[in-house]
């Protein structure tokens, strides 16, 4: 009994797109060969997700999965396995998508609300399975509905709170479903439409100003608000104007506020009952018109010199029956001067600063705008001085300058001079700079200041200040006389000198061996040195090199000069007498050697023996003949 399986097929019935409530049968059918005819058993599972739905064992080929009304759950993937003999073989997946989603159902937690609470709304899916999105809606006469979404992943229900809001009388609500199936979005109908009421807990308040919200400033004016309230616990009347709050009550019905009115007091006034989170408001124009204008004070003059007189005059244009008051404005508060509308004084420069007036009628106070009145004391004559301490630069870099007055009331203008140029003007309190950063070698021009302010005795000028300009040392070089190679115990003459520089010019010659070594040390008036070595010796021999600095504080180093220290000519004489006179002896006995021999070879060699006799004698006896 031999079989195998060809292909195990799975289909939906009628379609793999089924409405909801409509009849669905998922038929799995195996395709098998056999060898001969014979019975054999079929263990048939549906999946549908990966989740077993229907199981069955069967002799025939085919096993039907009904579904009396589908519904949206039922959407899925479904896969049919077929094992019959020990052997096993499953069918591809198949997307059944059942389309239409239940009607939700909604209920609310109350059906009656007060303004200011919240009404809790629950939304159901029956028969959907999550994840679902819901949305609620509060709809409201004559305006566009409100609308909340909310995501479920895990549920087949949400639940939402909406706000009760003042003006809020009837609202309906409902809500709908939504599910994401193969990336398409299925919505469900709406549910039913639940309707809830709205009572007031109180009335809008009602805002009065006595005796008129039209008033002339310097009356006094009233507010008051009051409501009718269901519940007197927890109410709460604010009067606010511009966001400041004037008053409030607690636990009352009516709130009372008075005041004597100001211009500034003109504007809209709001009044607001809260309780809990019910809030209404309600709004009240104030016009206030202007009992008197504002004093204007007129000063006799704003600049004077110290010691002089000043009249300060405060007025009221169309209006003369007033108290008034004349004050100098302080940081830590206004200084009193005069219960009168005219002041007249002697100033000094302390009284440098802002004066006011006030006027009052009927309790209401008016500021005039501030006068600024400056009180100047003369400037002492300038001082003009080099910022660095001395009064010299180098040529090539900036000077910096300052002018400064000990006394003087600012703002001072400092004027600079070179010579008889105008070269900046400053104004500053008690001193100013200048940079000046075109210096020449050969300028002769001295530096003034001048210094003036707005007191009537006019400019002060600084004593003239003259610059000593100091030209940085150039081109530096050493000499020597002889040059190159010296005789030892002779003298050297070395010549160190440079193109330009400002004197004293501070003068250095080092000898470089293994080391450095400073040989010679000298500042000059000039613009070179001589260094005269009397006596050069063999250790004397090595580089030379000089260096050049003056208050420009930069050195200039020379190129180096190579001297070499040589025998003097006597002593070259006596080096060779030592070595010559022995060779001229050699060179003889020789030349006397050889033409004896020519001659007679045993004169020679008797007279060789005597010598050598000799000369063995001598040396024995004689203790100052060296051999050699």
């Amino acid at each position: 009994q031999v079989f195998t399986f060809n292909t195990v097929e799975i289909k939906v019935q009628p379609s793999v797109k089924v409405k909801n409530g409509a009849p669905m049968s998922i038929v799995c059918h195996a395709d098998i060969s056999k060898s001969t005819d014979f019975q054999l058993k079929h263990n048939f599972t549906i999946f549908k997700d990966g989740k077993l739905v229907f199981m069955t064992v069967s002799d025939k080929r085919d096993a039907q999965y009904e579904i009396s009304m589908a519904r949206s759950s039922d959407t899925g993937e479904y896969e049919c396995t077929v094992e019959a003999g020990g052997k096993t073989k499953s069918s591809n997946s198949l997307h059944v998508w059942v389309t239409g989603m239940t009607k939700p159902i909604l209920t609310a937690e109350k059906k009656e609300v007060l303004e200011g609470e919240v009404v809790k709304l629950r939304c159901e899916l029956p028969e959907e399975v999550p994840p679902l999105h819901f949305f609620f809606r509060k709809i409201k006469m004559n305006s566009t509905p409100k609308e909340k979404h909310v995501f479920e992943p895990y549920r087949n229900f949400s639940v939402v709170e909406f706000s009760v809001e003042e003006g809020d009388n009837i609202l309906q609500f409902d809500c709908f479903g939504r599910r994401n199936v193969k990336l398409e979005f299925e919505s469900s109908v709406h549910s039913n439409k639940t309707l809830v009421t709205v009572r007031e807990p109180f009335i809008k308040p009602t805002l009065n100003a006595k005796p008129s919200s039209n008033i002339t400033e310097g009356d006094r004016i009233q507010f008051e608000c009051s409501t009718v309230v269901a519940r007197m616990r927890g109410i709460e009347i604010i009067l606010q104007k511009n966001k400041t709050i004037l008053n409030s009550v607690r636990d009352e019905r009516l709130l009372k506020y008075s005041a004597v009115a100001t211009l500034e007091d003109s504007g809209e006034y709001l009044c607001k009952v809260e309780q809990g989170r019910a809030s209404k408001t309600t709004k009240l124009n104030v016009v206030v018109s202007e009992l008197f204008p504002k004093p204007i004070l007129a000063a006799s003059m704003s600049k004077l010199d110290e010691n002089k007189e000043l009249t300060l005059n405060c007025s009221i244009s169309v209006f003369r029956k007033a108290n008034f008051s004349i004050l100098r404005k302080n940081s830590n508060g206004d200084i009193w001067l005069t219960n009168s509308r005219n002041l007249t004084m002697r100033v000094n420069v302390n009284d440098t600063g802002s004066y006011i007036c006030k006027a009052e009628v009927k309790g209401i106070v008016k500021e005039s705008k501030p006068v600024r009145i400056n009180v100047y004391a003369p400037v002492s004559k300038p001082t003009l001085s080099v910022v660095s301490g001395l009064p010299e630069v180098v040529l090539g870099k900036p000077l910096r300058l300052i002018c400064h007055s000990v006394m003087g009331t600012p703002p001072i203008t400092f004027t600079f001079y070179k010579g008889n140029e105008v070269k900046k003007r400053v104004t500053n309190d008690t001193y100013a700079t200048f940079l000046d950063e075109n210096i020449r070698q050969n300028d002769k021009r001295g530096y003034k200041c001048d210094a003036r302010n707005n007191h009537s005795s006019g400019m002060k000028t600084s004593n003239i200040l003259n610059i000593t300009v100091i030209v940085p040392i150039g081109n530096a070089s050493l000499g020597s006389i002889p040059y190159g190679e010296v005789e030892d115990g002779s003298e050297t003459a070395f010549l160190c000198s440079v193109k330009e520089g400002s004197w004293p010019i501070h003068f250095r010659i080092f000898r470089k061996t293994d080391r450095e070594v400073l040989v010679f040390e000298k500042s000059e008036n000039a613009d070179r040195v001589i260094w005269r070595k009397k006596t050069m010796n063999r250790q004397d021999t090595g580089t030379y090199y000089c260096m050049a600095s003056n208050k420009a504080n930069v050195d200039v180093k020379s190129h180096p000069i190579t001297i070499s220290v040589i025998l003097a000519a006597w002593q070259k004489g006596v080096i060779a007498a030592f070595v010559l006179i022995p060779i001229a002896g050699a060179v003889t006995l020789t030349l006397w050697w050889f033409l004896c021999k020519k001659k007679k070879g045993n004169e020679c060699s008797a007279l060789a023996t005597n010598l050598t006799s000799e000369k063995l004698t001598r040396q024995h006896n004689d203790g100052d003949y060296y051999s050699g």
